[in-house]
This record gives C-alpha cells, structure tokens and sequence, in this order.
C-alpha cells in the first residue's frame, strides 16, 4: 500500500487486523534457502561483534526487531513477537511517501546454542512477493559474532514493477543500514 502521508497507528492497526487471514503471496516457504527459481537472492552477512555477550545481545535485538530501527524503516506492532504465525506491518519512507507492507514469521532457524534466527514471508498487502531470513551466529573458529540477512523478492504491484531499479536500491539500502542498527546493538551502543 502506497500513501503520500505517514499512516495513523489506527490505520496501522487496521491495516494488520485485514493482514490476519491473508495467505502469503509466495510458495514455498523455506524459498530464501534455495537456489533462485524465480527473483533475485540478495545475502549480507557481516561481523557485528566478537564473544558471547555481543552474541547474546544481537541474538535479543533480533527478537525486538532491531534490524529495523534505521530511521526510514519501521515494523508495527511495536515490539512484534517472533513466534511462527506473527503478522508485522513494515512501514517505509521513501522518495517523499510511504509504504506499507504485510507480512509474517514462517519460520525460525533450527534451535542451536550459537546460532538464531527466523524468516518472514510476505502478504499479498506487500508491494514485493518473497521472504527474508534475519540471522545472527557466533563463529566458533574466530569467535565473531556474524548478522546475515537473506532475501529473494520479486515485484507484485505496479509500482514495484515500474520503480524495479530503485526498489533494489531501496533493499541494498536496507540491508547495509539493517546491519548498521545490528553493529550497534551487539556492542552495546
């Protein structure tokens, strides 16, 4: 959804109460782990931080959607658990107007004690078709802590269409600046 002015949390709210019984707009769910059939995979994995109090706190900020909080992008409800089923509304700014778009956790990572994360999966209230996986791990050779985000996408509404250069500037964008918000969070600061 598309707008020229910031949506009302009313609206937001609304917004996510329609996302509910909405199927996602993609199949199957577990894409972003295979081999590109269909869109472009996108991957940026970078190290955040070093030693297990920075994996702990990454591993955290994960769960409260810190990956997020870059100042042109947001997520609705605020915080939004991470369990299987979650629906987010992710708000956007961008060139002068917003958007918003559904979508919802499909899955977590397989529990491991030195590696978390989850995906999401987008509605078809999504300007974009595909899934995203968020993910931190601690690097037992080096003892970094590593931040992955995985992405394939595709466009749904027409604008995503005819902006498609832009669309993929918007989410290079969004993932340096993601890991960005991930550094900080992980050190501490």
């Amino acid at each position: 959804m598309f707008l020229t002015r910031r949506p009302s949390p009313e609206e937001i709210d609304r917004y996510l109460r329609e996302s509910r019984d909405l199927p996602l707009s993609y199949a199957p769910v577990g894409i972003v782990g295979a081999p590109a059939s269909r869109g472009v995979i996108d991957e940026l994995t970078r190290v955040i931080g070093h030693g297990r109090a920075d994996f702990e706190r990454a591993r955290h900020a994960l769960t409260a959607w810190t990956q997020f909080e870059i100042g042109w992008v947001e997520t609705f409800p605020r915080p939004a658990p991470v369990a299987v089923g979650t629906d987010v509304a992710v708000l956007i700014r961008h060139l002068g107007f917003w958007s918003l778009n559904g979508c919802r956790v499909v899955y977590h990572l397989e529990p491991a004690g030195d590696r978390f994360g989850y995906a999401y999966g987008t509605l078809p209230n999504h300007a974009e078709a595909g899934e995203e996986l968020f993910e931190v791990f601690l690097d037992s050779r080096t003892g970094d802590v590593m931040y992955r985000i995985r992405a394939i996408s595709w466009p749904r509404a027409l604008l995503a269409k005819v902006g498609q250069p832009i669309v993929r500037a918007l989410q290079a964008r969004f993932r340096i600046d993601s890991a960005a918000a991930m550094v900080r969070a992980a050190r501490g600061s």
